[in-house]
């Protein structure tokens, strides 16, 4: 009954009795179904209806790969400075404390070592949420930290992108770690270790014309806007209409940019398949 009529019949509510619904106890996406936040949570944020794939994060991405959630956090108090003493809107430092705050993260990626199916892994995961999951230097040092574990411990390492590039406020020192990731990864190549990377959405930018496009097996999670530049600025800068579903992980692997999709349900047992296949054990 609407509220107007209630009144008029004399049906009230007193103020002590009413209940206010909890905000976040429903998903809407993006082709408008909706799904409790619980149901999401045990279908790995995919919602089952249109199969869209969520965006996650670092929390996330641990508790699927990882047996029973468990890992060892590598340099997990590295954090950003300031060297350029950068202000845009706001300085850059106060930025950082602001998202820190918000976020629980201290920077755009995180560092997990632990068991997936049984045998060792390295995982680095980047966080959207932090600054649009931009690469700054700790990003890039983090990375190649990781990298050096995998190579001390002859362990495989994945690398699971989620970025929109390059991070401004840090300028030509964020570039340089294009370069930095690289070289770190070339090590790893030189020393037969398996490198898998994941391209989620969205991976854009220096992210794209680095380590996410240098994996021996390079992954993409359904619907996943992955290139250099976006769509928008790719058809302002040529003046033409793109392809349908252009920069998306379908027509990326339909032009060979992406060995395979994988849907995030299948994604720790295709992982460890291909790990299983190039290092010659049995399949799990």
């Amino acid at each position: 009954m609407a509220w107007f009529k209630r009144k008029e019949k004399g049906i009230t509510t007193a103020t002590e009795d009413k209940k206010d619904v909890p905000k976040g106890l429903w998903y809407k996406s993006p082709t408008g179904k909706i799904i409790d936040q619980d149901e999401l949570a045990r279908n790995l944020w995919v919602s089952p209806e249109d199969d869209y794939h969520v965006r996650i994060g670092s929390k996330e991405y641990f508790e699927i790969l990882f047996d029973n959630n468990e890992f060892t956090e590598l340099d997990a108090k590295l954090t950003s400075k300031d060297p350029l003493k950068f202000e845009d809107t706001k300085k850059y430092s106060d930025r950082l404390k602001d998202v820190m705050d918000k976020t629980k993260l201290k920077d755009a990626i995180r560092t997990g070592v632990g068991k997936s199916k049984g045998k060792d892994l390295v995982v680095s995961c980047m966080d959207f949420a932090f600054i649009g999951g931009s690469m700054g230097a700790v990003v890039g040092e983090k990375i190649s930290r990781a990298i050096d574990y995998s190579i001390k411990h002859k362990i495989p390492f994945v690398l699971i992108s989620k970025s929109g590039g390059a991070r401004m406020m840090e300028a030509a020192y964020s570039l340089m770690q294009l370069a930095k990731t690289s070289a770190k990864l070339a090590q790893l190549a030189e020393e037969q270790i398996p490198y898998i990377s994941l391209c989620t959405d969205p991976t854009t930018g220096g992210t794209t014309a680095s380590y996410a496009m240098l994996g021996d097996i390079n992954i993409g999670e359904p619907g996943a806007l992955i290139g250099f530049a976006g769509p928008r600025i790719v058809r302002d800068t040529t003046g033409k209409d793109l392809p349908e579903g252009f920069q998306t992980s379908e027509f990326l692997l339909e032009h060979g940019f992406l060995d395979f999709i994988a849907h995030r349900k299948e994604l720790k047992n295709k992982i460890n398949f291909y790990l299983d296949l190039i290092q010659n054990q049995p399949i799990r």
